[in-house]
C-alpha cells in the first residue's frame, strides 16, 4: 500500500502534467486561430465605426481577403469623424508587421460578412492607396457599406411593387383562362384557330407556288431572264460610267472639261458685273432700274393701258364698240363678204366692170 508521501507526489505530477498540457493546448489554439503568430512583431491599428455589425474579438483582419491579423479589442469610446458624425465603436486590430509595406494611411477598412449569414471580419482595401505606409497606432478610414438590414429596408418598396405586379398578372391570367378579353378569345377560340390554320395553309401553298416558279412572283424570283436583264442593265450602267470617267461623250466632257468650268465662271463674273452696273445705275437697264422719272413714266403707261383696257371691256369708243357691238360686227362681216364677192366677180368678168367709154364730141 503506497504511503501518503507517494500519493501526494503522484497527485503533484498529475497536476503538473495537466497544467503543462493546458499551456500547450492554449499555445496550439493560438497558433491555429491567429494570423499574427507567436512572438512575432505586430502592428496595432485603429478604426472607428458607427456600428460593429456583429464583429467580435478575434475576428480575422484581412488585406485584399488575405489574413494578416486579428481584431484585438472592440469598445465604446467618445469619438467623432471629420464630418462630425458620431463613430463610437473603436476597433483595435493587430496585424503581422511583415504586411506593413502593403497597408497605407489612406487604405480603407470595410466590415464584410462571409456570405449572407457568415461571421463579420475586417477587410483592408489598399487597391487605390498611394499614401505612406502606416505606423504603429495609426488610424484607418472606414468605408461605409450598407449592411443586410439596410439592403432589405431599401428593397422593401421594390418588393411591394413586385407583389402588386404579381397580383395584376394573376388577374390577367385569370381573365385569360376565363376566355375574357381579346387575349382570352385568341387563345381559346377554336374558330380563330381554324382560321389561322387555314391562313397558314394558304401561305404554305403560296410559298410552294413561288418556289416552284409558278405565278408572277414565282417567275420573278426563279426566272433567270430577270437576273440576266439586271446584269445586262448593270453592265450598261458601268459602261456609261466608264465613258463618263474617260471624258467621252457630252456628259463626260461636261464633268471633266475645264473649259466648261472656265466659261461658267466667266459667265458668273459677267453676270455679277452686269448686276453691279445695274445697281450703280449704269447702262439702259441700270437707268431703268434706278431712274425715278422712268419708273414714273412706266407706271403712267401701265395705268393708261389699264384704263384703255377697261374702256374696251366696257364697250366705250370706236374700238370698244367694235369689240362689243354685235351689229357692227355683223355689218363689217357682211361688208367683207360682199367685197370678197365683188373681187371674185371682177376677176371672173373684168370687162363688165372695167369697160372705158371714150366719146369725142
Amino acid at each position: 500500500m503506497p504511503s501518503q508521501k507517494q500519493l501526494r507526489w503522484a497527485e503533484l505530477r498529475v497536476g503538473i502534467t495537466v497544467v503543462f498540457a493546458s499551456i500547450v493546448l492554449m499555445f496550439l489554439i493560438f497558433l491555429m486561430g491567429g494570423a499574427t503568430g507567436f512572438l512575432k512583431p505586430t502592428l496595432r491599428l485603429y478604426a472607428y465605426v458607427q456600428n460593429a455589425s456583429g464583429l467580435r474579438n478575434g475576428a480575422p483582419v484581412r488585406l485584399q481577403s488575405v489574413d494578416i491579423g486579428n481584431v484585438n479589442k472592440i469598445r465604446i469610446v467618445d469619438h467623432h469623424s471629420a464630418s462630425g458624425a458620431s463613430t463610437p465603436v473603436q476597433i483595435v486590430m493587430k496585424i503581422n508587421a511583415k504586411f506593413r509595406p502593403f497597408v497605407h494611411t489612406d487604405s480603407q477598412v470595410l466590415l464584410t460578412t462571409q456570405g449572407v449569414l457568415g461571421e463579420t471580419f475586417v477587410d483592408i482595401d489598399s487597391t487605390h492607396a498611394q499614401g505612406p505606409v502606416v505606423s504603429n497606432d495609426s488610424e484607418l478610414a472606414v468605408k461605409e457599406v450598407p449592411d443586410l438590414q439596410d439592403v432589405i429596408s431599401s428593397s422593401q418598396g421594390t418588393l411591394e411593387n413586385i407583389n402588386v405586379l404579381i397580383r395584376r398578372l394573376d388577374r390577367i391570367v385569370g381573365a385569360v383562362e376565363d376566355q375574357k378579353g381579346s387575349v382570352g378569345k385568341l387563345i381559346y377560340d377554336k374558330q380563330l384557330y381554324d382560321n389561322l390554320n387555314h391562313s397558314v395553309s394558304q401561305v404554305n401553298s403560296m410559298l410552294n407556288d413561288i418556289n416552284g416558279g409558278r405565278g408572277s412572283l414565282g417567275k420573278l424570283l426563279n426566272d433567270d431572264t430577270l437576273y440576266q436583264r439586271a446584269t445586262t442593265a448593270i453592265d450598261k450602267v458601268n459602261t456609261i460610267a466608264d465613258t463618263i470617267n474617260g471624258n467621252q461623250g457630252t456628259v463626260g466632257k461636261l464633268l471633266h472639261d475645264p473649259a466648261l468650268y472656265d466659261h461658267a465662271n466667266q459667265t458668273m463674273v459677267n453676270a455679277n458685273e452686269l448686276i453691279n452696273g445695274m445697281n450703280r445705275g449704269e447702262g439702259s437697264l441700270g437707268m431703268m432700274a434706278k431712274d425715278k422719272e422712268f419708273a414714273r413714266k412706266l407706271d403712267l403707261l401701265v395705268t393708261n393701258l389699264s384704263s384703255i383696257a377697261s374702256e374696251l371691256q366696257g364697250g366705250k369708243g370706236a374700238a370698244g364698240k367694235l369689240m362689243k357691238d354685235a351689229a357692227l360686227y355683223d355689218n363689217m362681216n357682211k361688208l367683207m363678204a360682199e367685197t370678197r364677192d365683188l373681187i371674185g366677180a371682177v376677176r371672173t368678168n373684168p370687162k363688165k366692170y372695167l369697160t372705158i367709154h371714150l366719146k369725142l364730141f
